[in-house]
């Protein structure tokens, strides 16, 4: 029997192709005027408030925020809820003392890894560079296999149609226009994101009876709000440390905290930011809290979905789908011009390619040989959840030493190295595979009976915690032997 979609094939295409094609005319006409290498990659440092505001927004919020919210609170609780909340807005405010200290001491800047080859020597800046490019490689994979799933769930779209589309349509302005393109069009696609959310909370909020509610919850899946639930806790600092330490490497940031017009742009942007993302990432959560609450066997992952089209409601299908690829395009034109300028800004320092190399050039082919490995992984709809994870392992690990150095100037770069690697050694003896049921200490080494509960259970918070706080133990060792 065949399955029965909320809207056709043809509707789905057409909006893909249409949508598409919108945002790529708007880059590509809007850019034209701002050519040169500085709106590429800093926007010529002139970008006022309302759209550094718009852009750090749309470009935080991609397609995942439709299914990872709702997919951790089905187990996670209201922990994971509110650590998937803060995690993901938390960067905002770091970013506003560490930008401007950035700004100041490194005014012609346009990376972060650019600071951190002046802060250290090439070993430890080239490891942090491939950390960086991977996990950014990995977000652009999971954004576009996010929405060819969406929209195979809705229309029956083939997964290779949507994501070959959407990669065309992004790297056609975004490889032209550069970072001044991805900002005008992030200014669209916010507006559109803003008014889509706010249907959708419209809609679950006033047709869905008690049900969208605390007290419902309460009732049907208690323990999902209950102070003893231990996975509130664990899923809450699991994700809080994960999606906070990943932002935090997103070169998309630091190319916007350069591109604001000044310190005071950047500041009230951020704050603005950051109060923005809380309630909207707490909102996707929270659906999926009811979501299991009033179906205990629904699919995690479509949580969200399982609220909204419960009716089969043309209308609602069709706002999703324009939801999820405004969301999807303002991410992944994000991604696309943050690798492209790591590779012009600091290919040069790492490659010895010939003195004549042109790197913008160059970052080009670099951009379209990913984004066919990413289209060819989109296309078979595989799970990126757990090379997530494990991106989100290595931010951890790099996390407290790279951004500590910026304050510590006795932490050298052998003791930032091996601090790094200890992180990582220990993040992975611990880091569960993919059945979650073991590690490489926990099942292979020894055996899990050697272990308490907890912690055969808690491997990917306990692979995370060790990742991020291993490296600060061992540089208090290594300074009280001093």
């Amino acid at each position: 029997m065949d399955k029965t979609y909320f809207i056709s094939q043809s509707t789905s295409l057409t909006l893909v192709i249409t949508i598409s094609l919108i945002f790529t005319i708007v880059g590509l006409i809007y850019s034209k005027k701002y050519q040169g290498i500085n709106n590429y990659l800093t926007a010529n440092r002139n970008i006022g408030f309302f759209s550094l505001t718009t852009s750090l927004i749309a470009s935080a919020l991609g397609a995942w925020i439709l299914f990872g919210p709702a997919s951790a609170a089905t187990w996670g609780g209201i922990g994971a809820v509110i650590g998937y909340a803060l995690g993901t807005a938390f960067p905002m405010i770091f970013l506003i003392s560490l930008g401007k200290k950035i700004r100041t001491e490194f005014p012609k800047g346009s990376t972060l890894i650019e600071f951190l080859r002046k802060r250290f020597g090439k070993s430890l800046f080239k490891l942090i560079l491939l950390m960086t490019v991977f996990y950014m490689f990995v977000f652009l994979c999971a954004e576009v296999t996010a929405v060819a799933i969406l929209i195979n769930y809705i229309s029956g779209t083939e997964l290779w149609v949507t994501s070959l589309i959407i990669l065309i349509a992004t790297l056609a302005y975004t490889l032209y226009g550069g970072l001044r393109a991805s900002i005008f069009t992030d200014n669209i696609q916010m507006i559109v994101i803003v008014a889509l959310l706010l249907i959708s909370v419209f809609y679950l909020t006033l047709f869905t009876g008690d049900q969208f509610s605390f007290s419902f919850i309460k009732e049907k899946s208690p323990h999902l709000l209950s102070a003893s639930y231990i996975p509130n806790y664990t899923a809450g600092l699991t994700f809080f440390i994960a999606v906070a330490a990943t932002n935090l490497f997103h070169q998309g940031n630091w190319q916007r905290v350069y591109a604001a017009k000044n310190n005071d742009v950047l500041k009230k942007s951020l704050i603005v930011a950051f109060i923005v993302i809380i309630p909207i990432v707490f909102f996707m959560g929270f659906s999926g809290l009811v979501a299991v609450s009033a179906n205990p066997k629904v699919i995690p992952d479509l949580g969200f979905f399982s609220l909204l089209l419960s009716e089969q409601t043309e209308f609602l299908s069709l706002i999703i789908v324009i939801l999820g690829l405004s969301l999807t395009i303002s991410t992944v034109d994000t991604l696309v011009n943050a690798i492209s300028s790591l590779i012009v800004v600091d290919g040069k320092a790492t490659l010895n390619l010939d003195k004549k190399t042109n790197y913008l050039t160059l970052s080009k082919y670099f951009i379209v040989a990913l984004s066919i490995i990413a289209f060819a992984i989109a296309s078979k709809g595989f799970s990126v959840l757990y090379l997530f994870l494990l991106a989100d392992l290595f931010c951890c690990a790099f996390v407290l030493t790279v951004f500590y150095s910026f304050y510590n100037k006795k932490l050298n770069e052998k003791t930032a190295y091996i601090s790094i690697i200890i992180g990582l050694i220990g993040g992975f003896l611990l880091f569960p595979a993919p059945d979650f049921s073991k590690s490489l200490l926990v099942g292979i080494i020894l055996s899990v009976d050697t272990f308490p509960a907890f912690v055969s259970q808690s491997l990917l918070f306990l692979s995370f915690i060790i990742a991020t706080f291993l490296p600060m133990i061992f540089w208090k060792i290594k300074g009280s032997k001093k």
